[in-house]
């Protein structure tokens, strides 16, 4: 099997962790910040958090040009603690989530693909942790 590079990127989003797990992994605040960038969208979310349960989020440009889908099948769940999942092509993924007081701490380690240079993938994922530290931060519950 190959090898994957791990890559790491991080937030701190201001709002305690049970606000940001809720806005993490519920489906109906995933379609409103998953995306890198405004020209795509996430029209569909599901979510079965558990370990051993699966996920998927269909992620379009808005133009309808392209898509894909996004899931995997979940190793660990700690409440407000870690997710860790496992991707369709094996790669894998680790949340943590620190949180102390009115701020919580994101950091999300994943296993790089072999297709896009890294430095492409580390900017388009921590573009996506942004977006959701943004909307986390803006939203009310």
């Amino acid at each position: 099997m190959a090898e994957f590079k791990e890559v790491t990127v991080n937030a701190t989003v201001q709002a305690p962790v049970e606000k940001v797990w809720e806005f993490w992994t519920e489906p109906d605040h995933i379609k409103k910040w998953n995306s890198a960038s405004d020209e795509w969208h996430t029209p569909f979310a599901e979510n079965d958090l558990r370990a051993g349960g699966k996920f998927v989020s269909r992620m379009e440009a808005r133009d309808g040009s392209m898509g894909f889908d996004f899931g995997g099948t979940y190793d660990e769940v700690k409440l407000h603690e870690v997710i860790s999942y496992t991707m369709g092509d094996g790669r894998k993924v680790k949340i943590t989530f620190k949180g102390q007081g009115n701020e919580t701490e994101v950091i999300e380690t994943f296993d790089a693909e072999t297709e896009h240079p890294i430095e492409f993938q580390q900017q388009g994922w921590q573009a996506i942790l942004d977006n959701f530290k943004q909307y986390t931060e803006q939203t009310n519950k």
